[in-house]
């Protein structure tokens, strides 16, 4: 059997190092405005500049730091693993193909649930509603394809 495998991940439009460039120009401007007020005896402008940049390298770090997290399943001989990756901190999970169940969200904007022996990993988390129930139903066909060709094997 062909291993099978999806990457579900953030659809990220700039990268660490173009955000960092975007930073450094938002300083460049925020300071040199600031810097004209302090001049004018306003150093009250200074300090909410300072405050301001604070707040956004705060919001660009935790952007940076979960611009590569994704999902990685892969369905082969050797089984079901899943792979999660946020913020650098990875946990892989391995399930028996045979027994994994794949259970559709109950709530509108829950996540897919892969079940097998006691253990329960979610998945889906960068995939819109619609394309959850899609991932669900092809992930599903593929167990079920997996569990014919270890039948047909047996004979």
């Amino acid at each position: 059997m062909a291993t099978r495998e999806w990457i579900l991940k953030k659809n990220c439009s700039i990268s660490p190092r173009q955000l960092a460039k975007a930073y450094g120009a938002l300083c460049t401007a925020s300071f040199l405005v600031a810097s004209y007020f302090v001049m004018q005896g306003a150093w009250v402008v200074m300090v909410f500049a300072i405050l301001e940049m604070s707040a956004v390298a705060a919001a660009f770090l935790y952007f940076g730091r979960h611009a590569t997290d994704r999902e990685h399943i892969a369905l082969s001989e050797a089984g079901l693993v899943v792979e999660l990756v946020q913020a650098e901190k990875v946990l892989q999970h391995r399930m028996d193909p045979q027994r994994t169940c794949v259970k559709l969200p109950a709530l509108r904007h829950g996540l897919i649930g892969l079940e097998a022996n006691g253990d329960r990993v979610e998945v889906g988390r960068f995939l819109t509603e619609r394309r959850r129930k899609e991932f669900a139903q092809e992930l599903s066909r593929e167990l079920v394809g997996y569990r014919a060709g270890l039948q047909g094997n047996r004979f």
